[in-house]
C-alpha cells in the first residue's frame, strides 16, 4: 500500500491507494491548498480555534469532504489530549457543524455508522487512519509524541478487536504525512519515554545527533506498533512526506508556531 497525492476540484489532498482499492470508504489526509481562507490561515484550513473567520472555515470543510468523497453534514470530532483513548462513537456523537461543542477528550475515534466522517487533526502529529473493509469498521487517531508512547494505534486496533470483532489481519492502515525524524529533534526526555513505554524495541527508530540531541521517527514506531497489534506489513502505507520540511504544503507547528491554521485526516464508511 502507498499514500498518494490527490487533487480533487483544486483541493490537494493524500490517500492511501489500498484502501481505494479495498473500496466502501473514503479517506484523506488534508494539505493546505484548496481553500478560502487569507492571511496566516490561507488557504484550506480546518482548525476551529485558530483565529480563523468560521464562515470561512466551514466552506473549507466542505470543499475537502467533497474532495475525498465523504458528503458534509454527519461528523464526529473530539477534543484531543495527547493520549491514548480511543472512543467508540454512537448517533450521539455525531455533529452537523465543525463549531459543534464536543464534551469528551481522546485522541482516536471509531465507528461502524456509515455516512459519519471521523475527523482527528494535525500539524505535525502524525494522523492514522483505519479500515477494516470486512467487519465495516473505521477509525482515526491522532498520534503525537506522548499519544505515540501511550500506544494509541495499537489501543485504535485493539479497541477495533473488542468492540466490533475485527480481526487485526483484516485492517488496513494508512500513516499520513507528519513531521519526519530529520525535522524532529528532541531532548532525551522522548526517547527514554519512548523506551519506558514500548521497550528497546524503538531504538530502531531513535538516533543520536552531533549535538547531542535525538531524532525521533514517529511514523517508523507507529508502523512498527501496528505490526506488533497483528496487522499485516503490507496493509500498512507510510507517508514519507515531512509536515515540517513543506510548509508551503502543510501546516506544521514546528516551522510556523501558532500563526497557522490545522490540518485534517477524515474517513468516513460509505
Amino acid at each position: 500500500m502507498e499514500i498518494t497525492k490527490r487533487i480533487c476540484n483544486g483541493v490537494t489532498f493524500f490517500g492511501s491507494d489500498g484502501m481505494d482499492a479495498a473500496g466502501g470508504a473514503a479517506h484523506g489526509f488534508s494539505t493546505r491548498l484548496g481553500g478560502v481562507s487569507g492571511g496566516m490561515w490561507e488557504s484550506l484550513n480546518l482548525g476551529v480555534s485558530r483565529g480563523d473567520d468560521p464562515d470561512h472555515v466551514r466552506e473549507n470543510y466542505r470543499r475537502f469532504l467533497k474532495a475525498i468523497g465523504a458528503p458534509e453534514g454527519h461528523i464526529a470530532m473530539t477534543n484531543q489530549v495527547h493520549g491514548g483513548a480511543v472512543r467508540c462513537i454512537t448517533t450521539a456523537d455525531v455533529k452537523g457543524d465543525p463549531y459543534d461543542k464536543v464534551g469528551y477528550e481522546a485522541d482516536g475515534l471509531m465507528t461502524d455508522l456509515p455516512g459519519v466522517t471521523l475527523l482527528v487533526y494535525t500539524a505535525d502529529c502524525i494522523p492514522v487512519l483505519f479500515y477494516d473493509p470486512v467487519r465495516r469498521v473505521a477509525a482515526a487517531v491522532h498520534a503525537g509524541w506522548r499519544g505515540t508512547a501511550a500506544g494509541i494505534a495499537s489501543q485504535a486496533v485493539e479497541r477495533m478487536r473488542d468492540v466490533y470483532g475485527c480481526r487485526p489481519g483484516d485492517i488496513l492502515a494508512a500513516i499520513g504525512p507528519g513531521i519526519g525524524p530529520d525535522c524532529f529533534e528532541t531532548h532525551e526526555d522522548v526517547p527514554n519515554a519512548m523506551t519506558a513505554a514500548l521497550s528497546t524495541a524503538v531504538l530502531q527508530h531513535i538516533k543520536i545527533k552531533a549535538n547531542g540531541k535525538f531524532s525521533v521517527d514517529l511514523k517508523g514506531i507507529n508502523a512498527m506498533r501496528l505490526e506488533q497489534a497483528g496487522l499485516e506489513a503490507g496493509h500498512i502505507a507510510v507517508s514519507p512526506l515531512c509536515t515540517a520540511c513543506h510548509p508551503d504544503l502543510f501546516w506544521s507547528h514546528r516551522s510556523l508556531g501558532t500563526s497557522r491554521g490545522s490540518m485534517a485526516a477524515a474517513i468516513q464508511l460509505k
